[in-house]
């Protein structure tokens, strides 16, 4: 099929803007939610090793120094959902899912300065014009006293894009020597281990969650993890790289469609996360234009 491609990107995009919506609904805590949603996801992929014996095969043949790297991104992709689903709880959807898709703005400058990849003049115009709206968007809410967004809420949705940034960078490079089904096994595994050591260290008692909760997360692993990012990783072979990274700005509009939408959530946007966010989009926009191919981050 012609547009196939195009059929598959449109489904990733819709599918991952339901994961916010799908966290709200669930009433347990937030590294519980974190934790069996990587753990979830995890688990839908053993069956692919069983399909293709290559990629176990390959799995066999990580390197140590490999494994060590994959280790310390599956520690970063836990710190960002720890810190990503619990912002949902204490400030809107719009206004979560708009800064945690910040990471482009950190993957530049990190990339700039650790690899040396040179950052464009283009690139640091965008990113200037985002943290410009990300002024907007927290300090203005704060002074509002808008009731959806607390300046913690934000804030931690901010650190969620950080780790979010940091993720990409380092799985953009190991995914140069380990192919996608390997790593992100790895690497989800890894963050389900450290999310459910924190839960017992905690609360062992979180752990425990109500047959509502694993349905809705279930959904959450299905449609957002594997329907979303596993079809967005298949559409990156077939459709230009700027067109697939633009395309990501479609989940914030997503999400916040479906927030408003909803009758049960219903949360409508305060003004300043609206102009602050269409700033942020604007210049993430810009950012992305010259930005080398990256791979995609299963954050949402």
């Amino acid at each position: 099929m012609q547009y196939k491609p195009q059929i598959a990107l449109f489904t990733s995009i819709l599918s991952v803007s339901f994961a916010a919506i799908f966290i709200v609904f669930c009433s347990a805590a937030p590294l519980a939610i974190s934790f069996y949603r990587v753990f979830f996801t995890t688990l839908f992929l053993v069956p692919i090793f069983f399909i293709y014996p290559k990629y176990a095969n390959e799995l066999k043949q990580i390197k140590k120094k490999q494994l060590i790297i994959m280790i310390g991104i599956g520690i970063i992709l836990a710190v960002h959902f720890s810190l990503w689903i619990t912002s949902l709880k204490l400030t809107s959807v719009a206004s979560s899912v708009l800064l945690v898709t910040m990471h482009p703005i950190v993957v530049g400058p990190l990339a700039h300065f650790i690899f040396k990849e040179r950052m464009s003049l283009l690139s640091l115009f965008g990113i200037i014009i985002s943290i410009i709206g990300l002024i907007l968007l927290i300090y203005g809410n704060d002074i509002s006293g808008f009731g959806l967004d607390s300046l913690e809420g934000n804030l931690l949705a901010l650190f969620g894009g950080i780790a979010a940034g940091i993720y990409i960078l380092g799985g953009r490079n190991m995914r140069k020597e380990v192919s996608i089904i390997p790593y992100a096994f790895t690497v989800y595994g890894v963050a389900a281990s450290v999310l459910l050591v924190l839960c017992l260290l905690i609360n062992p008692l979180m752990l425990t969650i109500s047959q509502q909760d694993l349905q809705l997360i279930l959904l959450m692993a299905l449609i957002s993890g594997i329907f979303g990012h596993t079809l967005y990783n298949w559409s990156l072979a077939h459709i230009r790289a700027t067109i697939a990274s633009v395309a990501l700005l479609g989940e914030p509009i997503g999400s916040a469609f479906f927030a408003y939408s909803i009758p049960m959530i219903h949360q409508i946007p305060s003004l300043y996360t609206l102009i602050g966010g269409g700033i942020i989009l604007s210049g993430i926009f810009v950012t992305i234009q010259t930005m080398p191919k990256i791979q995609p981050s299963p954050i949402s």
